[in-house]
């Protein structure tokens, strides 16, 4: 039997055949956790390397959720309501998700380097009726006519979040939720548009994730599980949220902001108790570049990275100074972990550079354009089968977006956009990204939005965004840029448009290389060829 039929056992492949009616994820995961262990471990946060730290039970834990989905409830939230949270690696983070959750809300997720345009849109787009954020975020949503809440402090206009959970009703019981009322949105970018809106529902990340946790991330109670990603990406829902609480495992934060600090993450693994670990191969390339032979991690025992895919070099070398291996998986905004190398089921890892086998509940398949299915060796788009059975760790929808789901949508597949291969033995290989999404350093980055920064300039004509491969951040941002009359290419122009795709946009999209150009390549009807412009380098 290849490895691409085998199946799980546990309760991961049990999740993905039975649905209850009614399911959320606060009540029914974490507060029977707390029942259970409520001594337990929960969430464990530090400011800062080697500086002050706070600790919540599983008890402790479950008790400031009631009282958030109360407090949220008192200010005039309520089930459905789309809430903005842009907050960093902070307690208050987890404790709004879980209180919005609890009550039936829709918490939106957003990285703290979303621009005051950024959250505009998504304002807009989402119809946000409350905004959690701290005091950077509220500087950029302060037009924001809604709900306003605020941690660390008080502010004209902005109700107190730590004041309000204080004051809350613990006992604070509302309507339990179902199965698929929307749970969570978060914004994904394209090519072809600005970003668009992942609805999940509350059972297909919450009760979802549990694969994630139990197959992909090997956690149990007792674990302390450490994960790089940032609080405005799915990857946090996917290994400091969803999976590794369905595990009964503890979540490990370090309020780590700005550029990633190999050394300082290094010293972390070494002098706290982080036994398993989520790291992008970003993160990876940057570490391995040290000399970490002499460095021991007394405590980890299980490494895996996502978000881009890992050179087989840099895991290789990563398994020559530690010891361990770097199990790979792969999934969307839109799903779990769908594809991996999974040692929870018993697994060895599988070839480096790959991505792994199918994970249970998800049935995946090579298709052309045709969507006819091709045979081993040949590369094609990758796509789930929805129909007959839909996967429950699937995202519900683009929504209010049509054309999306009938473009991703399409007879009984649903397509990821991404172009793969499969071998003999089963195993997917990655080939590139179908909608010309740039990967850099873990950020999805959709070259819309940056070309519409460039244009927005006063020198640009024309513009077109490519990713280019690079030895660190697996690939950067770079822009091909035609000047209106009148302006001359220069560096210092590049600098000036750098400098304005930063205020612009959110500063991790601006183009890393300029290259300035008399003309795009275009299609017959006008489309820019990108596929040319890569090539290019």
């Amino acid at each position: 039997m290849s490895r691409a039929k085998q199946t799980s056992v546990g309760r991961a492949q049990q999740m993905t055949q039975d649905v209850p009616q009614h399911f959320n994820f606060t009540h029914d995961v974490v507060e029977a956790w707390a029942q259970k262990t409520p001594d337990a471990p929960a969430l464990w946060w530090v400011e800062a390397p080697g500086g002050p730290e706070t600790r919540f039970t599983f008890a402790e834990l479950a008790e400031r959720a009631r009282r958030a989905s109360a407090f949220f409830h008192k200010v005039g939230v309520r089930k459905g309501d789309r809430v903005l949270v842009i907050l960093p690696r902070v307690p208050a983070w987890w404790i709004g998700l879980l209180g919005l959750t609890r009550l039936g809300a829709v918490p939106i997720p957003g990285t703290c380097l979303l621009t005051e345009r950024d959250i505009r849109y998504r304002i807009e787009a989402a119809g946000v009726s409350a905004i959690l954020t701290d005091a950077a975020g509220a500087e950029k949503a302060a037009r924001f006519d809604g709900i306003k809440i605020l941690t660390g402090g008080g502010r004209s206009g902005w109700l107190d979040f730590e004041a309000g959970l204080d004051k809350a009703d613990p006992s604070f019981d509302p309507e339990h939720t179902r199965s698929d009322d929307p749970g969570i949105i978060y914004f994904t970018s394209g090519t072809t548009g600005p970003p668009k809106m992942v609805l999940h529902t509350q059972a297909s990340y919450g009760m979802g994730h549990r694969l994630t946790g139990e197959l992909w991330l090997d956690l149990k109670p007792g674990d302390v599980h450490w994960n790089l990603s940032d609080t405005g990406w799915a990857k946090a829902a996917w290994s400091s949220l969803f999976g590794p609480w369905q595990m009964g495992a503890c979540v490990f934060a370090v309020d780590m902001r700005g550029r990633f600090d190999p050394d300082a993450a290094m010293g972390i693994l070494q002098d706290y108790p982080v036994t398993t670990w989520c790291a992008p191969p970003t993160a990876l390339r940057l570490m391995v570049r040290r000399d970490v032979s002499n460095v021991r991690f007394p405590s980890l025992r299980h490494c895996v990275s996502a978000g881009e895919p890992l050179n087989p070099e840099v895991a290789a070398a990563w398994k020559r100074m530690t010891g361990l291996d770097i199990y790979e998986g792969y999934g969307q905004t839109e799903s779990v972990v769908m594809l991996g190398h999974f040692r929870g089921r018993g697994d060895e890892p599988g070839p480096l550079g790959s991505m792994g086998w199918p994970t249970p509940g998800y049935e995946l398949a090579v298709l052309d354009e045709d969507l006819n299915e091709l045979p081993a060796g040949q590369e094609g788009q990758l796509a789930v089968r929805v129909s007959p059975n839909r996967p429950l760790a699937l995202f519900r929808e683009y929504w209010q977006s049509p054309e999306e789901n009938a473009a991703r949508f399409r007879d009984g597949w649903y397509l990821t956009g991404d172009v793969v291969r499969r071998d003999a033995s089963g195993c997917y290989w990655f080939v590139g990204r179908a909608d010309d999404v740039i990967c850099s350093a873990a950020y999805r980055i959709g070259p819309f939005e940056v070309e519409s920064a460039l244009i927005e300039h006063d020198s640009v004509l024309e513009a077109a965004v490519v990713g280019k491969t690079d030895a660190v951040r697996g690939q950067i941002v770079k822009a091909f840029v035609v000047l209106r009359s009148g302006h001359t290419a220069g560096d210092d122009l590049a600098a000036e448009l750098q400098a304005h795709c930063k205020r612009v946009t959110a500063p991790y999209k601006y183009p890393r290389e300029v290259e300035f150009v008399e003309e795009l390549p275009k299609t017959i009807s006008g489309k820019i060829r990108r596929v040319e412009l890569r090539e290019r380098g």
